[in-house]
Order: structure tokens, then C-alpha cells, then sequence
């Protein structure tokens, strides 16, 4: 079997997997997030924490809540990892340094998973099951109550209310996260992930000296690491490490279970607003997109310039054997387009125009089909943008389900959409810029620069995966990327929040002849058009500067 068939017959298996959970997924959050009634251990943890799950939020309070257990989060992580050196299973391990403890803790709270040190080599057991694994769900459960949020901002009217941030919480994880997540370790446990407890190993003599590894519960952290698309590999080689990713089935796998939830997230988008078509039009632009970008990185991997690289069948070089080119290229798109980060082939080994197009990924801000919950009111946001946009086209207030967008609505919008891209821009100007930050850099030139923009579009866009090449262990980086992160992740839900409450507070407007019909194929393409060409614009310099450069030379 060719190379290019086994990828287009693995995508195909994936899309035929992802369709037989669309529905019962998405219809089985729709009753979750709408449900009054709470479970006993739900119960227990709402008494634990002192909150009332029945009292509704207006988006103020929604919002607070929000923030204030994201600051617990990252504060209680970092005080896990500074005192790590005094933790039972620790491993031998010293605590961690200030600046990548922040890092770290900022990171992974804010589901982007960036890693600037080597999981085997620095984090001991307690540290990785009780401070990573842990804001692996939560983290993700944050994530989709800030979504659902948005969608009860669409569903209501003439009220504040967008529900209870610690109810949405909690049943994100006790009955969506933690469920899915256990199967999907049992699975990756019998194709031969490990999941363990267990020390410090040497495995082998190899050129004079002892090669060793570390056990750990490395199934359970990535069952969660994929399914809560968050991306941290318990190694350093992350999903390329077969610890972590045994079989060319669980790779297909684990692409599976980055791209379930926000997919179907659709499905309960359009349950709750009252037409699964409005769903079904969301789910056409991120599919739409997604195969796109997964053809387009394929035909620049496979594309065989030169002898060697026809003899490996496309462009191996960083890529592991056991998966190929097609599937490296399935899962790169996948991580990318989402805000997982995990890898199984380290992009920065990809063709000059295939680190581009995981990185333009990046840059759409990661909507198709997105993280978890932030690729749902990500994609929200842009079909604003489009109704808009159509308005102006035909001279008519725009509508999107019932709801006039009107200055306030445009405004947040607007400022949700230029966040990232600004922190993007300037913090790479600023690395390019100053003395020390280039030092990082393993590669200079196009190459170079790509290090440094890919470092802060992923962690603006709380992706977590790196182009590999740039030493981010240093004080700038650490800082910097870790400010990014905060500031990517937090501020747009700022917006998001205010937007939903603005919605919420509206009248439902009927829909006259002159109504843009937003469940057609034709709004399919204006929102993918719009998403294109405003990501095209914003980043399109930058781009030239870095992938383009070196992809056309």
C-alpha cells in the first residue's frame, strides 16, 4: 500500500469514527449542561466548596468565577512544584525553578500545556497526577462552561443569566471528562501504554553509558491530555514516545480523542439554541477547514523533491517510522487547528510550507474544530464577524439567531479577535528585537524567526506545541510565554462573557425575508471566507517573514 493511500484511508477511518459520535456525544451534553438536577458526588464537592449550583449568574459573577478558580489553580500548581524536592514520589527530583514554576502553572491552567523543560527529567509523580493531570480536566471543563455560557447568551432573552459557572464546572468533568477519559485509558493501556508508579529504570547500556527511563501514570495523563486537548507529554518526545502512543492505532486514536469533543460541541450548540442546522453549519466551516488544511499538509510532505526524500516516500526527517508521513501529517493539522499541542513528529522538521500551515493553524485561533470550548465560542465570535460583514453588504441591521448585532455586540467581537494576534506580534517583535532572546534560537535565518513566531502563537493561542529548535528554558521565555498565555486565554473570555450577557439581555428579533439565513451553505462560505481572510491579513507579513521565506527558497 502507497504511502499517500494509507493517509487518505486513516483520515477516512477517523471521519467515519467522529461521525458515529456526533450525535450521541453532542446530545448527551446538551442534556448535561441543561439539566437541573445534581448527582450525589456532585453534591458532595458543591458542599466542599461552599457554592449554591441553582443560583444563576449574570456574566459579572459568571466571570469571577472563572477567574478567581484559575488563579487558585495556578497558584496551588505552582506551590506544588516549587516544593516538589520535599514531596514523597518525587523521584529524586529538585524543586522547580521560579521562573519555569510559573510557566508551568500558567500553562497548564490555561489548557495550553506549553512545556519548557522534559517531563521524564524534571516532574516526579505527584507533581505530574496531582498538580498536571488534575488541571488537565478542570482546565478543559473551564473551557466548555465559558462556551455553554455563550450558547444560553444565544438560547435566552430578556435576562442576565447565563447559569452557574461551579455547576458547569463540575458537570463538565464528574459527568462528561472523567467518563470518557477512563475508557479511553483502559483502551490505551491494553494497546500498551504504561501506567504505573513505579522508579527510576536503566534500561541499557548504549555508547559507554546507561540509558534510563521512569515509569508513570502515563495512560490515565494521556487519555485526558487528548481528549481535554491539552497537549503535555508525560516524556519529552510526547506522542511520539511510544510510552505515550504504542501503535499506529492508538495514534489514530488519540487524533480521535482531540477532535471528539469539540466537534460535537456543535451538535450541543445546535440542541440548545432550538436547530441542530445552525450546528450543522458550524460543523460544515470547521470541517471544511480541517480537510483542507489536512490535504494541503500532506501534499507539501509528500511532495517528493529530490532523491531522498522519494525514497523515504515524503519528508521522514522527524517523523517517526512507526506512523509515516500521512499520519504525522493527520495529527500535526489536528493539534494545531486545536488547542492541544500534543505531537507525534516534531514540526519544525516539516517542509518550509508545512510548519506554515500548522502554525497559520495556530493563527486562525484554533476554530476548527478548536480546544475544547474556546473552539465552539471561537467559531461563534467569527460568525458574528460574517453577519456583520453580510449586513454591511446589503445595508440591514445583521442578525445571527434571533439577535441583533448591533455597536456593543461588533465591539467585543472586535476586540475578542485582535487579543491574540496582538500579543503574537509584539512579543515576537520584542524577542527578534532585543539582544539576549535570539541566543535561543538553534537555527538562524527564516528558520529562526519561525522558531520564535511559532513559540508565541502557540502559547498566545494556548496551543502548547513547539517547532522544536528554540531553548525556551530561560528567564525571558519562561516569563513571556507564560504572560502570553494568561493574558490569551483569559482576556478573550473577558469578551466572550460580556458578549453572552449582552445577547442574553436581548428580545428575539423574528426573522423577515431580508434574514440571512445562517443554517445555509452559502454562510458556510462567507464564515470560512471571513475566517481566511482576516486571519490572511493580520498575519500575512509575519508569515513572509518566516515559513513563506523559507518554504519558496
Amino acid at each position: 500500500m502507497s504511502p499517500v493511500l494509507a493517509g487518505v484511508l486513516q483520515l477516512l477511518a477517523l471521519m467515519g469514527a467522529l461521525a458515529l459520535a456526533y450525535v450521541p456525544l453532542g446530545d448527551y451534553m446538551a442534556r448535561v449542561y441543561s439539566s437541573d438536577k445534581h448527582v450525589r458526588v456532585e453534591k458532595w464537592i458543591y458542599k466542599g466548596i461552599g457554592a449554591n449550583p441553582d443560583a444563576e449568574m449574570r456574566w459579572t459573577a459568571y466571570l469571577r468565577g472563572v477567574l478567581a478558580f484559575s488563579a487558585a489553580g495556578v497558584l496551588l500548581l505552582y506551590l506544588l512544584q516549587r516544593l516538589q524536592g520535599g514531596l514523597p514520589g518525587s523521584l529524586g527530583f529538585s524543586s522547580i525553578e521560579p521562573a519555569q514554576a510559573f510557566d508551568t502553572a500558567a500553562s497548564f491552567v490555561t489548557n495550553t500545556n506549553w512545556q519548557s523543560y522534559a517531563g521524564e527529567q524534571t516532574m516526579g509523580h505527584v507533581v505530574q497526577t496531582a498538580g498536571l493531570a488534575v488541571q488537565n480536566f478542570v482546565s478543559a471543563a473551564v473551557g466548555i462552561a465559558v462556551a455553554v455560557a455563550l450558547v444560553r447568551g444565544f438560547a435566552r432573552s430578556r435576562t442576565g443569566e447565563l447559569g452557574n459557572f461551579w455547576a458547569d464546572l463540575v458537570r463538565g468533568t464528574v459527568r462528561v471528562l472523567v467518563p470518557v477519559a477512563a475508557v479511553a485509558a483502559v483502551v490505551l493501556v491494553a494497546c500498551g501504554a504504561i501506567q504505573n508508579f513505579s522508579g527510576i529504570h536503566e534500561v541499557g547500556q548504549f555508547m559507554g553509558g546507561s540509558q534510563q527511563w521512569n515509569g508513570g501514570a502515563v495512560a490515565s495523563q494521556e487519555a485526558i491530555k487528548e481528549l481535554g486537548t491539552n497537549g503535555g507529554g508525560y516524556f519529552n518526545a510526547n506522542s511520539a514516545h511510544p510510552f505515550e502512543n504504542p501503535t499506529p492505532f492508538t495514534n489514530l486514536f488519540e487524533i480521535f480523542l482531540i477532535l471528539v469533543i469539540p466537534l460535537a460541541l456543535t451538535r450541543t450548540f445546535g440542541v440548545m439554541v432550538g436547530s441542530v442546522k445552525q450546528g450543522y453549519a458550524i460543523l460544515a466551516t470547521m470541517v471544511t477547514i480541517w480537510v483542507g488544511f489536512v490535504a494541503l499538509l500532506m501534499w507539501t510532505e509528500f511532495a517528493h523533491h529530490g532523491p531522498a526524500l522519494q525514497a523515504a516516500g515524503g519528508a521522514m526527517e522527524g517523523k517517526e517510522t512507526r506512523f509515516g508521513v500521512g499520519a504525522s501529517a493527520l495529527f500535526g493539522v489536528s493539534t494545531t487547528l486545536t488547542s492541544t499541542g500534543a505531537v507525534d513528529s516534531f514540526h519544525s522538521s516539516f517542509t518550509g510550507l508545512g510548519g506554515g500551515i500548522t502554525m497559520l493553524g495556530m493563527m486562525l485561533g484554533e476554530i476548527a474544530p478548536g480546544g475544547v470550548g474556546s473552539g465552539l465560542y471561537g467559531m461563534l465570535i467569527m460568525a458574528i464577524i460574517a453577519v456583520f460583514i453580510a449586513g454591511l453588504m446589503v445595508g440591514r441591521t445583521p442578525e445571527y439567531l434571533g439577535k441583533k448585532i448591533g455597536s456593543r455586540e461588533i465591539k467585543l467581537a472586535a476586540c475578542y479577535i485582535l487579543v491574540t494576534p496582538a500579543l503574537v506580534l509584539i512579543f515576537t517583535a520584542a524577542s527578534m528585537a532585543l539582544p539576549t532572546p535570539p541566543n535561543s534560537m538553534l537555527n538562524s535565518g527564516a528558520h529562526g524567526f519561525s522558531e520564535v513566531l511559532y513559540a508565541f502563537t502557540s502559547a498566545s493561542n494556548n496551543n502548547g506545541s513547539a517547532f522544536a529548535g528554540l531553548n525556551a528554558n530561560t528567564d525571558w521565555y519562561n516569563t513571556t510565554t507564560g504572560l502570553a498565555m494568561l493574558l490569551g486565554r483569559f482576556v478573550p473570555m473577558v469578551f466572550v462573557l460580556a458578549l453572552a450577557g449582552s445577547l442574553a439581555g436581548q428580545r428575539p428579533v423574528p426573522a423577515t425575508a431580508g434574514t440571512l439565513r445562517t443554517e445555509k451553505p452559502l454562510f458556510t462560505g462567507l464564515l470560512v471566507g471571513a475566517i481566511l481572510i482576516i486571519t490572511g491579513l493580520t498575519y500575512f507579513p509575519a508569515l513572509a517573514l518566516g515559513p513563506l521565506a523559507e518554504g519558496l527558497a
